[in-house]
C-alpha cells in the first residue's frame, strides 16, 4: 500500500466515525495513523465497554458514567451527556445524582475516622453512618435506590477509596443488587481511568469475597477460589502491601 492510500484510508476511517458518532476524538486519528492494529482493537473494545448493551438499563449506565465523569474532573465526554438526555435523563435526576456523586467523594471524612481517631468516638460506625446519609440523599426516590448505589461504587472505585468501595459492595449483596450490573458499573472506569484502578476495585471485592460476609453467586464463588491472585511477587522481594 502506497503512502497515499495510507493516508486516503486514515481519512475515510475518521470520516466514518465521524459520520457514525457525530463526533471524532483526536485519540482516534493518532491510533489510526500510528497503530492501526491498536485502532482497530481500541473500538471493539469500546464498543464492547461502552455502547453495547450489558446488564444495566441504558438510563442506568448513563447515570453512572456521568458520575465517574464528575467525580473524575473529566470535561471529554460529553456524549454522555446526551445519551444521558437521549435516555428520558431529566434535570431533576440530574440534580439527584450529582448529589450521590459529591456524598462519595466527601467520603474521606468518614474514612478518616475509620483510623486513628476512632478510639475517640467509640460509638460512632462511619460505615453506617455513610450508607445512612446517603440513603436519606435520595429519600424524594428521584432515582432507584439501585442506580445510585451503582453510581457510587463507580466513583469510589474511580477515585480509588477502596474502604468505601468494600462498603458498598457490601450493602448491595445485602440490597441483592445483581453482580453482573455491580461490574458492569466499576468496569466503565476503565475508559476514563485505566485499568490499575480496576485492578485495585475488583483486589477490594476479592477480599470481600473471601471474608464470608457476602454470599455470591457460583460464578463469583469460583472467582475467589481461585489461589495465588495478585501481582507477581519478584523473588527476594515481600509481597505488595494493600
Amino acid at each position: 500500500m502506497s503512502k497515499n492510500e495510507a493516508a486516503a484510508g486514515i481519512h475515510d476511517t475518521l470520516a466514518s466515525l465521524q459520520a457514525e458518532r457525530g463526533y471524532v476524538l483526536p485519540h482516534r486519528g493518532l491510533l489510526a495513523a500510528a497503530l492501526p492494529e491498536l485502532h482497530q482493537a481500541y473500538g471493539a473494545m469500546y464498543r464492547a465497554l461502552t455502547v453495547d448493551e450489558r446488564h444495566m438499563t441504558p438510563l442506568a449506565r448513563e447515570c453512572v458514567w456521568l458520575a465517574i465523569l464528575v467525580a473524575c474532573n473529566e470535561p471529554v465526554g460529553t456524549h454522555h451527556v446526551a445519551a444521558f438526555r437521549r435516555c428520558g435523563g431529566t434535570d431533576r435526576e440530574a440534580a439527584a445524582l450529582f448529589r450521590q456523586t459529591a456524598w462519595a467523594l466527601g467520603a474521606d471524612a468518614l474514612g478518616f475516622l475509620r483510623g486513628e481517631w476512632a478510639p475517640h468516638f467509640p460509638g460512632y460506625d462511619p460505615a453506617a453512618a455513610y450508607l445512612e446519609a446517603a440513603s436519606a440523599l435520595n429519600a424524594a426516590g428521584d432515582l432507584p435506590d439501585e442506580t445510585v448505589r451503582l453510581a457510587r461504587l463507580a466513583v469510589h472505585a474511580a477515585r480509588g477509596r477502596l474502604w468505601a468501595l468494600e462498603v458498598e459492595l457490601e450493602a448491595a449483596y445485602g440490597a441483592d443488587i445483581d453482580e453482573r450490573r455491580m461490574a458492569e458499573a466499576i468496569s466503565l472506569i476503565i475508559w476514563p481511568r485505566g485499568v490499575n484502578p480496576f485492578v485495585r476495585a475488583a483486589e477490594t471485592w476479592l477480599r470481600l469475597l473471601r471474608s464470608g460476609r457476602v454470599s455470591p453467586s457460583p460464578a463469583f464463588a469460583a472467582w475467589a477460589a481461585v489461589d495465588d491472585q495478585g501481582p507477581l511477587v519478584l523473588e527476594g522481594m515481600p509481597a505488595p502491601q494493600r
